[in-house]
């Protein structure tokens, strides 16, 4: 078996992205175009993919290296705008004879794997592989031509005559061919044509009179190859791609309560019996156990959620981790580094962050909770916040089983409260505490009778 070559166009500039951005960095459900087809490129194992950049080149590559380390890319740039069929002649450098070469587009970003493994699987040393599908309006699109059944060319719009136009066999852009064969048609194509380009498209009608068959494959889905040129393009398919994601998950045992109104910027894995509100938004790699309730307008990222926990309306998670038959929200937000043990609770407009909070603990309301350590059974009464940054270095506090800290309390960290002891509210605690003691730590209170009000003079 030959290797295999991924070349990715990606050198356009998307003028009707209207847009500083190249648009191959435009994101789909939370990534850059260019991304989704690199990553489908690495699932087919390649011996090497070939990136030919242009506009933005620098950024481009700025961004991909960042976030793609599946295996090396060759980075080829096109200074000059000359064509698809110039841009892959730009990167034949990184292409050996022998290889099958994959040509296919960084605005391209939802061509499944199985639709580019028919596509090789038909390439051979006599036969070029080319990606077309049938639409009801083909406008804008170059048209297969055929004869007895075959194919013997391309022609672009721009350049077809009316019965061509009337074809509605379009070429999806996409193609299979050996190196070799790639290199020598490559050689002979030429600009003379209305948008005065290379067109990659040329090299179909070259290879049939040199005897080669040129095979179509039709992707599973047609909007495998639907490209991005425009902003409604862009929403369009990630409308599709969104609609697709969720088919998968309820096909899985998730119940949607609207599959229109999710949005997965990245992995969403789910067990049986999930439900999961309207309006909710999962990004990075989001992992939720049987039978988990994920209530309306939630934002989970990078994060998981064991058997039974309930995540109520509005609350936002990042890189948690909760375990079973917790409760979590409404209108909660758990920052990194948030663990909940089983059955403990996180109530509305709490906020926590690099924090465990212990098997059946609760804090219900209104408090920040950071950089601290709770146990067993622990109440933390509304309106308590952890004192854990002085500025410069951030402290732990400590708390033990079975503790209840009243309400409006500041614990200053570095603190620590022994198993059992209770905080008196509105106290502010800056030692530790010994197990199964009171504290009250705050001022005496003053009365005074016969206090006057001041009243505002008239004006």
């Amino acid at each position: 078996m030959s290797p295999l070559r991924v070349v990715v166009l990606a050198a356009g500039k998307g003028t009707r992205m209207q847009s500083a951005l190249p648009k191959v960095l435009h994101a789909l459900a939370g990534k850059p175009l260019l991304l989704h087809a690199l990553d489908t490129a690495a699932r087919l194992h390649p011996a090497g993919i070939s990136v030919v950049v242009g506009h933005g080149a620098a950024a481009v590559r700025a961004a991909v290296d960042a976030r793609f380390d599946a295996l090396a890319l060759d980075w080829v740039e096109q200074r000059e705008q000359l064509g698809t069929g110039h841009a892959v002649r730009e990167a034949l450098p990184t292409v050996g004879d022998a290889d099958t070469v994959l040509i296919t587009y960084g605005d391209v970003p939802l061509t499944s794997v199985e639709t580019f493994r028919r596509l090789l699987e038909v390439c051979n040393e006599d036969t070029v592989g080319l990606l077309t599908l049938v639409m009801d309006d083909p406008t804008g699109y170059g048209r297969i031509l055929r004869s007895d059944g075959e194919i013997t060319g391309v022609i672009e719009q721009k350049d077809a005559d009316e019965a061509q136009r009337a074809v509605t066999e379009v070429n999806a852009g996409v193609i299979s061919i050996r190196g070799a064969r790639l290199a020598d048609l490559l050689s002979r194509i030429d600009d003379d044509n209305a948008q005065n380009e290379y067109y990659l498209t040329d090299i179909i009608g070259l290879a049939v009179s040199d005897g080669l068959r040129v095979v179509a494959v039709h992707p599973t889905h047609d909007h495998e190859v639907d490209g991005v040129n425009s902003r409604a393009q862009l929403a369009r398919l990630e409308r599709l791609h969104q609609r697709d994601i969720a088919t998968r998950l309820m096909e899985g045992g998730a119940t949607l309560a609207d599959p229109a109104r999710l949005d997965v910027r990245g992995t969403l894995t789910t067990g049986t019996d999930c439900l999961i509100d309207v309006n909710c938004v999962f990004e990075g790699d989001c992992r939720l156990g049987d039978d988990v309730m994920i209530g309306p307008n939630c934002v989970v990222r990078d994060s998981v959620i064991a058997r039974g926990t309930r995540v109520h309306a509005h609350s936002t998670l990042e890189q948690a981790d909760l375990g079973e038959g917790c409760s979590v929200g409404p209108y909660a937000r758990l920052r990194p580094g948030t663990v909940l043990l089983e059955g403990a609770r996180v109530g509305n407009f709490v906020e926590t962050k690099n924090t465990q909070v212990g098997p059946g603990s609760k804090i219900n309301h209104l408090s920040y909770v950071g950089d601290a350590l709770l146990g067993r059974d622990v109440n933390v009464g509304a309106g308590t916040i952890t004192c854990n940054y002085d500025g410069v270095d951030k402290h732990r506090t400590t708390i033990g089983d079975a503790v209840f800290v009243g309400s409006n309390s500041a614990l200053v960290a570095p603190v620590s409260i022994g198993h059992g002891a209770t905080i008196g509210a509105g106290s502010t605690v800056t030692r530790d505490v010994d197990a199964g003691t009171l504290v009250l730590g705050r001022s005496r209170q003053t009365q005074l009778d016969g206090w006057v009000r001041p009243v505002k003079k008239p004006s």
